[in-house]
């Protein structure tokens, strides 16, 4: 699953200067091998694939949190216990979306009930769209910027070498497999005569591969992948929900899909301190192709303006209360995106993100309950 919101949270600029070689060839989605080098960011570590030392790099922050590395967000601290370095790799942190998104999509189901089965089945269903999935995102999109991170953040798991590419590529295709597999398993449960939540599966984990991977690489394109991005967030999780107790309607899908554009303006969110080293790669975000001023209007726009019509969609469909608690959810948003967010979009993105997201999702709730009825 896309990536996310999320993938967020990381790059801070630093002095190191890699040498930067970026691969050509072309490659299919279900390749995911690659030539065989490494990013040289301490001397010590010219040799081998394995951290020989225990001492932090260089270039790392004077402190960090263990707590931190185990979320997958910045001010980590540099432990080089393996089960760490692999669950840092997944970001746990950017997990909590898409088990939001599987809860609406099964309230929207309006089939959902509180007994054993369904709770374990939508358990099951979190399992696959948050630590498979977006794991598997993650550890992907970690590993094809590892020649950003060089520039940005060289002392994180993949450019500074303490997890070796062997390690990496294993844990991207068991995420993998386990995702896709924990969604046919799903099918089968449901009673499924087509197995639509292994191909949302499938696709999403293809998604994620041309977001991330040359040659499409969509995240290049500050609109296309950041659309990407909140529609593997919204969307895809909403669905996998929604067809586990249900069925996926067209209405809801224009309606997610929309949902969509709100994500969008999270994912700039995330853009802003990765400027010097996505200029440096030739990746258009939307903070490199217009600036920061205009693109931290971009991204509140896009997040305020979906909602509001969101909720003019819900009033038209003769649910006043529940278009009246969405509007309600989107004031205290607008608060703290002039409180935060638009006063200085790199230093306060993480207080904003954790004060203002909040009513973003319960709005996604609202919503959801909206529809099942």
């Amino acid at each position: 699953m896309a990536s996310a919101v999320n993938s967020a949270f990381s790059l801070l600029l630093s002095n190191s200067k890699p040498h930067l070689n970026r691969t050509k060839s072309p490659q299919s989605p279900f390749s995911i091998s690659l030539p065989r080098r490494r990013f040289i960011v301490r001397a010590a570590e010219a040799e081998t694939n394995e951290v020989k030392s225990s001492a932090p790099p260089e270039n790392a922050p004077a402190a960090g949190s263990s707590f931190n590395q185990l979320l997958g967000i910045k001010g980590a601290s540099q432990g080089t216990e393996k089960w760490k370095i692999r669950l840092q790799l997944t970001k746990p942190v950017t997990w909590p979306p898409l088990v939001w998104g599987v809860v609406c999509g099964a309230a929207a189901s309006g089939n959902f009930h509180w007994n054993i089965e369904d709770v374990a089945k939508s358990v099951v269903c979190m399992m696959m769209s948050g630590p498979c999935l977006t794991g598997y995102t993650q550890t992907l999109n970690d590993w094809y910027d590892r020649e950003i991170d060089a520039i940005n953040e060289p002392y994180r798991p993949i450019p500074s070498g303490a997890i070796s590419e062997g390690e990496v590529i294993t844990q991207i295709w068991l995420l993998l497999l386990g995702g896709l597999g924990l969604g046919g398993l799903l099918d089968v449960w449901a009673g499924h005569k087509f197995p639509i939540i292994f191909y949302l599966a499938l696709g999403g984990s293809l998604l994620s591969y041309i977001y991330s991977a040359p040659p499409l690489k969509l995240k290049q394109n500050g609109w296309i992948g950041n659309f990407a991005l909140g529609a593997s967030y919204v969307s895809l999780p909403w669905w996998a929900g929604q067809a586990l107790f249900g069925t996926v309607t067209p209405d809801i899908v224009i309606l997610t899909l929309l949902y969509s554009i709100a994500g969008l303006g999270i994912a700039i969110v995330n853009d802003f301190k990765s400027v010097e080293g996505d200029r440096a790669m030739g990746l258009q975000s939307l903070p490199v192709a217009f600036g920061t001023e205009t693109a931290k209007w971009i991204c509140v726009g896009a997040i305020d303006i979906t909602q509001i019509s969101i909720a003019g969609y819900l009033l038209g469909a003769g649910k006043p209360f529940y278009a009246l608690a969405l509007l309600g959810l989107i004031i205290p948003q607008v608060i703290f995106q002039f409180q935060y967010f638009l006063k200085d979009p790199v230093k306060y993105d993480v207080k904003y993100q954790a004060s203002a997201q909040p009513f973003l999702v319960l709005g996604l709730l609202v919503t959801a309950l909206a529809t099942s009825h």
